[in-house]
């Protein structure tokens, strides 16, 4: 039986984004539940599965994991075929290392600029210093690890994995509010738009009928 991943809107839920692409760009098998946010009754119909009441959530028959970055470990063993963190012990640990500085850090970046698929890119907004140290970070993380380890493909450490499925909320809101980024950088990014699984999950958000609050552009 295919585990099942609990979602949020695929237009605003950055943390849903990162396992399903993983799964996804991986060939991993699984079903989705979308469950709109901040919707009535979203929360309890969560509460169902994660005890937290957020999205994303993953069950796997009697395993249940929350929170995106437990969820892209725990894939990582379930299918170690998959090759999710680098074999080379000093990619894996610096992979494991940017992974976990983005589920924990980068917090003006995600306040000032939402993820939203559909905002008009044209729309330019001014970025305060703090967002702005936050995106020349994120600049520095994967222009390093594509000097360093990406000679075998397009992606931080050459293949798609876990490291690139943390960052993908952070290619959408770079290309979302039309972010300056170096050379290094905006190929990457590229890339990670040019997947397959990309364009399906934004094909979707942009066709979701929800609108957030605050977030209608």
């Amino acid at each position: 039986m295919a585990p099942t991943l609990l979602i949020g809107n695929k237009n605003y839920s950055s943390w849903s984004l990162r396992p399903w692409i993983a799964m996804k760009v991986a060939g991993i098998d699984f079903d989705e539940q979308i469950v709109p946010l901040y919707e009535p009754g979203s929360r309890e119909t969560v509460l169902k599965y994660s005890p937290t009441g957020k999205v994303p959530c993953l069950v796997d028959d009697d395993v249940t994991v929350w929170e995106s970055l437990a969820i892209l470990d725990y894939l990582a063993d379930r299918y170690p075929e998959k090759k999710l963190w680098p074999a080379d012990l000093k990619a894996r640990a610096l992979a494991r290392a940017i992974a976990a500085e983005m589920h924990a850090g980068f917090a003006a970046l995600r306040k000032h600029c939402p993820m939203n698929m559909r905002r008009d890119p044209r729309k330019i907004r001014e970025l305060a210093p703090e967002v702005q140290a936050d995106v020349a970070r994120i600049d520095a993380i994967w222009t390093d690890c594509r000097g360093r380890f990406g000679q075998g493909g397009p992606f931080l450490f050459g293949a798609f994995g876990n490291a690139d499925a943390m960052y993908a909320p952070v290619v959408s809101r770079f290309a979302s509010y039309a972010i300056p980024v170096g050379k290094a950088a905006r190929a990457y990014m590229e890339a990670v738009m040019a997947l397959p699984a990309w364009k399906d999950w934004e094909k979707d958000g942009r066709a979701e009928r929800w609108v957030m609050p605050g977030n209608e552009v």
